[in-house]
This record gives C-alpha cells, sequence and structure tokens, in this order.
C-alpha cells in the first residue's frame, strides 16, 4: 500500500502523523514556501516541516493541474488529501487504485470550502464535524465515505475548535481506512439541497458591526480568535478584540460602538443598544492584553464616550 498525502496548514499535522504511524507514506505534496512577516522571511508549510521528521519525499508544486507527473511518477495506490489548497487535476484524481479522498472539516454537504470551521463559529452553527469523502471534480462535492461530530460549546474559539476537528479528522481517518480498503464502506453522495458553504474569509468580513445583535458579534470575534483576529478602530487605530462577555446593560438612546461603562475585567460597548463587554484586546503597535491591564495605562474619563467604529 503506497501512500500520497496532500495537505499543508497545521490542521492537517495529524493526519499524516497517523498516516505514517501506521501505513507506508512515499511522498507528500504540500504548497510551496511562502514570505511571512515583516521580513518577508521565506517559510516551509508546516506539512513541509512535518515531513522533514520522517524523511519523506516532498513535492511542491506551484500549480498541480500542470506539474502532476511528479505525484504519479510515487505510483500511489490511494492519495490522501486535507486542505492540500489546490484543486486536484483528472490525471491525478484518476491514477490510484483506491482513488482520492479528502479529510473536510465539516458534515458535508454544509460548509463545503477552504474556512468551515471559521463559519461553523460565525454563522452559529450548533455543531460541525468533520468527513471522509472522495475528492470531486468541484469543491468539496464529493461522496461521504464516514462522518464523526461534535457540538460548538458557546466559549469555543476557531483555535480550540480547530485542534479539537484536526485530532477528530486523524482518529476516523485510522478508523475508516481498514474497512475502506476492504471495500466494506458504502459511499453516499451529498444532498445538494442541503448544501451551504464556508468560503474563505475576505478582509471586510473581519471587521466588527456593533449594529448587529451582541451574540452575531460574540461568534464572529471566536471565529476569528486567534488569526487573523476580528477589528475595529478607536481613535483612529485598529484594535483586535479577541474575547468579551455579555453585560446586563441597555442603552437604546447612545450610539452603537460607544464606550460607556468599565468593570474588574474590562470595558463596556454598546452593541445593538444592548452591553457587550470586551476581555482581551490588541492595540495596533502593541502587543495583545487583557482589558483589565490595558485600562491601567489610560485615562478612563478621555475613553468613555469614544466610538468604536
Amino acid at each position: 500500500m503506497r501512500i500520497v498525502f496532500m495537505g499543508t496548514p497545521f490542521f492537517a499535522v495529524p493526519i499524516l502523523d497517523g498516516l505514517v504511524e501506521h501505513y507506508k507514506v512515499v511522498g507528500v505534496v504540500t504548497q510551496p514556501d511562502k514570505k511571512v512577516g515583516r521580513k518577508q522571511i521565506l517559510t516551509p508549510t508546516p506539512i513541509k516541516r512535518e515531513s522533514a521528521l520522517y524523511n519523506i519525499p516532498v513535492l511542491q508544486p506551484v500549480n498541480i493541474k500542470e506539474e502532476y507527473q511528479e505525484v504519479l511518477k510515487l505510483k500511489p495506490d490511494l492519495i490522501v488529501t486535507c486542505a492540500y489548497g489546490q484543486i486536484l487535476p483528472k490525471e491525478i484524481l484518476e491514477y490510484p487504485k483506491y482513488k482520492c479522498i479528502n479529510v473536510h472539516a465539516s458534515l458535508l454537504p454544509k460548509l463545503r470550502g477552504g474556512a468551515p470551521i471559521h463559519h461553523a463559529i460565525i454563522d452559529g452553527y450548533q455543531k460541525t464535524g468533520v468527513t471522509i469523502m472522495y475528492m470531486g471534480r468541484g469543491m468539496d462535492d464529493g461522496d461521504i465515505i464516514t462522518q464523526d461530530e461534535t457540538i460548538i460549546e458557546k466559549d469555543d474559539t476557531l483555535e480550540t475548535l480547530h485542534d479539537r476537528l484536526s485530532i477528530m479528522g486523524k482518529e476516523l481517518l485510522l478508523k475508516t481506512l481498514p474497512d475502506f480498503l476492504k471495500g466494506k464502506i458504502q459511499p453516499k453522495k451529498q444532498e445538494e439541497k442541503e448544501v451551504t458553504f464556508g468560503y474563505n474569509i475576505k478582509k471586510e468580513e473581519e471587521k466588527i458591526d456593533f449594529h448587529k445583535s451582541k451574540e452575531e458579534v460574540d461568534r464572529l470575534i471566536r471565529g476569528l480568535n486567534p488569526e487573523p483576529g476580528a477589528y475595529t478602530t478607536m481613535n483612529g487605530k485598529r484594535m483586535k478584540i479577541y474575547d468579551v462577555r455579555f453585560g446586563d446593560g441597555y442603552y437604546p438612546e447612545t450610539e452603537d460602538g460607544t464606550i460607556v461603562d468599565f468593570h474588574h475585567d474590562g470595558f463596556s460597548v454598546v452593541c445593538n443598544q444592548e452591553e457587550l463587554i470586551i476581555l482581551d484586546l490588541a492595540i495596533e503597535g502593541k502587543k495583545r492584553c487583557l482589558a483589565k491591564d490595558y485600562l491601567n495605562g489610560v485615562d478612563k474619563a478621555q475613553l468613555r464616550g469614544v466610538i468604536l467604529k
């Protein structure tokens, strides 16, 4: 059994680890190295770094549709993908004996796309999960092989849900493969009428709108925590917000976004006429800190009445 793994981000690392532990991974395909940070340091993907620990050959095609021959030379019996980041050409999809299967971080057909974990929180889903599926020609439209689900807790963030689903993906894949390889699992088609999408988050979608309900704002903040971070602006400077709690105040005559009160753990802002208390933040140019620590260094009298926009 010759397996090729295709993946890129941290989410895919446990899946690769599980495959290496139990099967013969003859090659890994990941995205090209990218320049990161202010110094634009050329940085390998998490999967490339993990592959180096196992001395597995790594391919990094810029465009897999034009550079697929090297993948075929590995003669895979099965290709497993997870958050690879490119659409595979038919030459790859049709080559392996056991085809290509994918580990996707949602309960398909819900949340097809590149940011299903973000959207599961932001869009208010009560549960999500992982799906092992056949790779199709479209975006996450292949037949479902197996699934496992988890409840989205009220305090789940992108980070906590990401990490939980990543481990679930590894466990489900390892549980699925033995019966899958023996042909004991009957795949099922996705119900098109139930399809929803979790497209990549756009820059403009990261901005907080305090005209929305505090529940919606809370979900946006948790769904973008820790990266890229939901933001607003205060006195002309961008401020990212990472954690909030609900207050009991009601401000029908005050403009949404106005800072109105202070507490032991943070400060209140009007959110759709209700009270939202900011607990964790990062002002542009400064390190992330607890709101209570930020308040120790500012004049609260000057902060009261400031409008976050």
